[in-house]
């Protein structure tokens, strides 16, 4: 009895309880912009429900794992993820155009979801271990390590899921003690890349042209961007309506359960991608402000956790999954607003999805191991 009493107690110790409490108000805030946007209590509604739940309990049963057994993991997990994405090129099962999920026989499962924390995890065990010496051939190795799976994954094709692991996995890197003067020169060819793009506009999107490197919806989701009026009931509809959703709320929304944008199906995947657009209608620019405090509240933690984290595997994963966090927050509404393209990637808590909420349930609850572990003496040694 005594030994079951001290395991609750422990459990319960494992919640970093500041990072709970925005969870949970992210849960309740969740709950009803998604009893808004399906309009009632349908089929929708329950899953969600059942998705938090599922999500708190990966995220409490990560949380209680120490970060040095969860190290162990690392390149067993990074094996599995990387051959199951092959599989998925081979066997996978085709939706829509996009071959991105594998049949494992009880479940449906998309490999390319789990990538987000597998990548960042493989790669901060990889810099862990050679914490004492970084030479230039073990940031070469560390791109190796995040590039193949990037491309596996792109080729599914899923460039939205695919840059979200390139980014998490660029961070870890760069928080490793990447030089900026070797990033420099890569942002000052993207930004001249954007220019070019925009000034050579009506040729580049042209019908004939052809961009290589991108398959040709990609390049009508860039096109549209720059030019949503050109398609407005084809590629441009999503862009569209979503920003007249957003600027139809107004100041203060038309309140919650009457936006018309919403509920006369204007808004496509409006319960998924576009659940921001649903929640600026009905809430307008003071709910979307009190959306984004919320959402830098849960980013501060995740910082503050990273700072106070007691090994450098802890401090390259609490980054790694706080910067995870401001990549979907960041691309998801840059694409509902109109100033990104439109690519798959949810809005944290708020989107609907259970694989995309139980990952984001395991990267809170790693916040949540590193935030609560103490090395043991012997430990602490090695990591000096």
């Amino acid at each position: 009895m005594n030994k079951l009493m001290d395991w609750i107690l422990r459990a319960f110790r494992a919640f970093d309880w500041p990072l709970l409490l925005i969870l949970v108000i992210f849960c309740m805030l969740g709950m009803t912009v998604m009893h808004s946007a399906v309009g009632g209590t349908d089929w929708r509604f329950a899953s969600q429900a059942r998705n938090f739940l599922l999500a708190f309990f990966v995220m409490w049963f990560v949380a209680i794992i120490p970060p040095s057994r969860i190290m162990k993991f690392a390149i067993p997990l990074y094996v599995v993820g990387v051959l199951m994405l092959v599989a998925v090129l081979l066997v996978g099962i085709t939706n829509k155009g996009a071959t991105r999920w594998l049949n494992i026989g009880v479940t449906v499962i998309q490999p390319s979801e789990m990538m987000k924390i597998i990548v960042p995890l493989m790669l901060a065990w990889y810099f862990d271990k050679h914490r004492s010496e970084l030479r230039v051939l073990d940031f070469l190795i560390a791109g190796v390590l995040l590039l193949a799976p990037f491309m596996l994954i792109i080729r599914q094709p899923d460039l939205g899921t695919g840059l979200l692991v390139l980014s998490t996995g660029f961070f870890i890197i760069y928080f490793a003690g990447l030089s900026f003067k070797l990033i420099a020169p890569v942002f000052v060819l993207g930004v001249a890349a954007i220019v070019m793009i925009l000034h050579y506009e009506p040729v580049l999107c042209g019908p004939d042209f052809d961009w290589v490197i991108l398959h040709e919806y990609q390049k009508h989701r860039v096109c549209t961007l720059l030019d949503p009026g050109s398609d407005p009931l084809g590629k441009g509809f999503h862009t569209i309506q979503g920003m007249i959703a957003i600027g139809s709320g107004g100041l203060y929304g038309k309140g919650y359960m009457l936006g018309t944008q919403t509920h006369l199906d204007f808004i496509p995947e409006r319960t998924t991608d576009f659940i921001f657009a649903v929640f600026a209608e009905e809430f307008g620019l003071y709910g979307g402000v009190m959306l984004l405090l919320l959402y830098t509240l849960l980013l501060l933690r995740g910082f503050l956790i990273t700072i106070r984290a007691r090994t450098q595997f802890g401090r390259l994963l609490a980054g790694a999954m706080t910067m995870m966090l401001f990549m979907y927050v960041f691309v998801n509404m840059g694409m509902v607003m109109g100033i990104l393209p439109v690519v798959g990637v949810p809005l944290p808590f708020m989107s609907y999805g259970g694989t995309a909420l139980v990952t984001l349930g395991f990267a809170c609850g790693l916040l949540m191991s590193i935030s609560n572990y103490v090395p043991s003496r012997k430990s602490a040694r090695s990591e000096e």
